[in-house]
């Protein structure tokens, strides 16, 4: 096997495109202070997009027990290190999800998210005393370190080892 299955291929671009939409999303939400309909629905798909990024999560780890992946390209120490840096992935992929969704039950936020009203959204300094979204927020720190450590190392093979190994996760 030289690439990753067609599904592990979409599943992981999909992930990465509601990463970027929850990350977004989550940035906003700590700027507003409004208590209107579309704060609420800002929070709404903020969690909708975590909530599907778990169950990629899943259904990635299914795919690659099902389909396989393609061979490491090599045993050097670097190679170790991009294996961690997957590991790490896809497990802060399935804890970020848990995370938010500990915030959401252990804030008024899920009050607000349960009975659809608005008025009961936190303020704009509530979640500094809820632990769950600060190991939440950490946790989104620690993604992007290793999403940029990811994509590093795959500029690095497809511009410096010129190895082709950006094709593996593009569709055929």
């Amino acid at each position: 096997m030289t690439q990753y299955s067609n599904r592990m291929i979409f599943t992981h671009w999909l992930t990465l495109a509601l990463l970027v939409a929850a990350w977004f999303l989550g940035d906003s939400l700590s700027e507003l202070t409004d208590t209107g309909s579309a704060t609420l629905a800002a929070y709404q798909l903020h969690l909708v997009a975590g909530g599907v990024v778990l169950l990629l999560t899943l259904l990635r780890l299914f795919f690659r027990s099902k389909d396989g992946v393609p061979k490491a390209v090599g045993n050097t120490p670097m190679d170790k290190v991009a294996k961690g840096v997957h590991h790490l992935l896809y497990t802060l992929l399935f804890v970020l999800p848990l995370s938010g969704i500990a915030t959401v039950f252990s804030s008024d936020a899920g009050r607000a998210l349960l009975s659809g009203d608005a008025k009961l959204l936190p303020g704009k300094d509530v979640y500094e005393h809820v632990f769950a979204h600060s190991v939440h927020e950490t946790l989104v720190t620690v993604l992007l370190v290793l999403v940029a450590i990811h994509v590093l190392g795959a500029l690095k093979h497809q511009f410096i080892m010129k190895d082709g190994l950006i094709k593996r996760m593009t569709p055929h």
